[in-house]
């Protein structure tokens, strides 16, 4: 019976000849070998993973050679920590940049958060793409202007041997689907078909896979990600005691004392409200177990002790005396 397994085997080496040769045209004599019926004494179909691992193997091999001749792919991003006065206008004007500059907006948040005086301030998180050619424009209109830059953060990535591969992988799986095309055209039993056709399934799914994060790591390496906290001035100013506003270390310890208080009161509210009434709704109950627990205890030890000591007799109190 004609089954798979033989131009499995013919499609392997066909791959390896294909990533050894650079991706040559595959010779006549290939395709007509591969294409006719083949005799097979399995009984079962045979699995398309040991192609797969052909492929990938191969995919592995010339992207490895390629990486150094290709342009070098790498992923950019910042995050960045600002204090401004105007925080809404100014996540306005971060989205309106983004746009002017051929980017769009990823996320935008804006919330109120609190001083150290308790006062309700706004604050807000976005995130933007633009294109890294103007990442380092995109940076300075973001500082212009602010009160404060707390924290910058650039980073990049190199992903260029992952681009290169997925590449290799690409042209390979391609190349098996379209041996198996060949070979679909030219079979005519049943079960042939039907473990081509299903090999054809796997591969082209396989195709869509490795396109969609071909396109990832483009979209990735045009874009970049910049990540603004923005922060109200109110949020940074000074502790202010009467006329006196401390500075540098008197600053810190002053904060850090009143935080000490802060945290100290909040723990004894909650131990008084919730912490004190459980342990006394759990402890009186054990304690008054354990009272009759013991007394138990000591009225068993003494009756044992009574039993273990009989009355002493007349005789013996003479002897005694």
């Amino acid at each position: 019976m004609k089954k798979i397994f033989s131009f499995s085997l013919i499609i392997v080496a066909i791959l390896i000849l294909t990533a050894c040769g650079g991706g040559a045209p595959i010779a006549d004599k290939n395709l007509s070998a591969a294409g006719a019926p083949v005799e097979s004494q399995a009984d079962s179909y045979e699995a398309p993973m040991p192609a797969a691992n052909a492929a990938d193997q191969a995919a592995a091999t010339s992207g490895g050679a390629s990486t150094a001749s290709v342009d070098r792919i790498v992923i950019q991003n910042a995050d960045l920590a600002i204090v401004v006065a105007d925080v809404e206008g100014r996540m306005k004007n971060i989205q309106v940049m983004a746009q002017q500059m051929g980017g769009f907006v990823v996320s935008s948040n804006l919330y109120q958060s609190y001083t150290n005086n308790g006062v309700q301030v706004p604050e807000a998180q976005i995130v933007i793409r633009v294109p890294s050619a103007k990442l380092e424009d995109a940076l300075n209109q973001i500082k212009k202007d602010v009160v404060e830059v707390q924290t910058e953060t650039r980073s990049g990535q190199d992903v260029t041997a992952e681009y290169v591969d997925l590449q290799s992988r690409l042209k390979n799986y391609e190349a098996a689907e379209a041996q198996l095309d060949e070979i679909m055209k030219t079979t005519t039993n049943t079960d042939d078909v039907v473990n081509i056709f299903n090999q054809l399934v796997y591969y082209r799914e396989q195709i869509e896979l490795v396109k969609g994060q071909i396109k990832y790591y483009d979209e990735a390496a045009a874009l970049s990600a910049i990540s603004i906290r923005i922060a109200a001035e109110a949020t940074v100013q000074p502790i202010v005691i009467g006329k006196w506003e401390p500075k540098g270390v008197a600053l810190t310890a002053v904060q850090d004392l009143i935080d000490f208080m802060k945290g100290f009161i909040n723990f004894l509210i909650r131990f008084v409200i919730y912490t004190l009434p459980v342990w006394i709704m759990i402890g009186v109950p054990l304690y008054m177990i354990f009272i009759g627990l013991r007394a138990l205890f000591r009225k068993l030890r003494g009756n044992k002790s009574k039993n273990v000591n009989p009355k002493e007799t007349p005789a013996d109190a003479k002897n005694e005396k």
